[in-house]
């Protein structure tokens, strides 16, 4: 039974998720919202929905190591599984070198959680402290993309869908999003007892996996359209977004208890490995290029990640 709530809790989170953005999408449209500011929050706070709604649903049942498991393997999944795969499949372009202060925002994300998870506990001033930081990462990213584009018009997507069925779409999702991850982990903490893994393992691997797929989705669709860069800080971006949203969120809502705080700094270390692998795969800046040989190496070091999990 354990692997049926699995794949509904799968399926139901990645479609969920993709009615979210394109519902809120279409509802910033109505509402005259850029384009900026829609890439910036609502399509990066889509992609990340899946793992808000299963790390609070996991806090609220107990199992507070599947919520912080499911942050940090999923992090972890973006880098190594999921631009590995992308890379894999075709070769990544880096053309820009603003992408530099993104990745230099994720490593003090991944350093903010190492820090506040050292006594044991995430708090709500610790939840509070990753919100705030996301707040001002959100505004400076806005200001300096308007900076650098002050000459441009502002560019408003056109609605494709009347107002209220963008509403009906976006209630739809959340709905979605809550039994999906109700039942995500509901599947995952059966799975641990049956397997006799603890809750983190399941957490850094199953759950972190399934919550990553949407990650996968839009990283193919933005190579498929030779938008590379949108590839790469698609996976930045869900990774401070998942820090400092997510378990920002949870922490406020439902404080967290680490069971084990020194295999957790084990954790943020291999995704600060992944991160400084990135960095250097992606060199120089802007004429670099995430090879299919780079890719293979990020993803084997996903799977060997996993191997000594288990």
């Amino acid at each position: 039974m354990a692997y049926i709530w699995l794949i509904l809790g799968f399926t139901l989170l990645f479609y969920s998720g993709n009615w979210l953005v394109k519902g809120s999408t279409q509802l910033s449209a109505h509402f005259k919202i850029s384009s900026l500011v829609i890439g910036l929050t609502v399509v990066a706070f889509g992609t990340s929905a899946p793992e808000l709604f299963v790390s609070v649903k996991a806090a609220f049942s107990g199992v507070p190591d599947i919520a912080i498991g499911n942050i940090v393997g999923s992090n972890i999944a973006n880098i190594g599984l999921v631009l590995g795969l992308v890379a894999m499949v075709m070769p990544i372009a880096i053309k820009s070198k603003a992408i530099l202060f993104d990745w230099v925002i994720m490593i003090i994300a991944t350093l903010m959680l190492i820090l506040f998870s050292a006594n044991g506990i995430i708090g709500s001033w610790e939840g509070f402290a990753f919100l705030s930081a996301l707040i001002f990462y959100l505004i400076w990213s806005v200001w300096q993309s308007r900076r650098k584009s002050r000459k441009e018009a502002l560019t408003y997507p056109t609605p494709e869908i009347k107002l209220p069925t963008s509403i009906f779409i976006v209630l739809v999702s959340f709905v979605g999003l809550y039994f999906g991850a109700e039942w995500l982990v509901k599947g995952a903490t059966e799975l641990a007892r049956t397997w006799g893994v603890s809750d983190r393992v399941i957490g850094i691997s199953i759950v972190a996996f399934g919550t990553s797929v949407p990650e996968l989705a839009t990283s193919l669709a933005a190579i498929a359209k030779k938008e590379n860069d949108i590839s790469v800080g698609n996976i930045i971006g869900s990774n401070i977004f998942n820090i400092w949203a997510v378990l920002g969120a949870t922490a406020v809502i439902k404080p967290l208890g680490i069971a084990n705080v020194a295999m957790l700094r084990i954790d943020l270390l291999w995704t600060i490995l992944l991160s400084v692998m990135l960095l250097i795969f992606m060199m120089p800046l802007k004429n670099g290029i995430i090879s299919r040989w780079k890719g293979v190496l990020l993803f084997l070091v996903y799977i060997y990640y996993i191997y000594i999990l288990f």
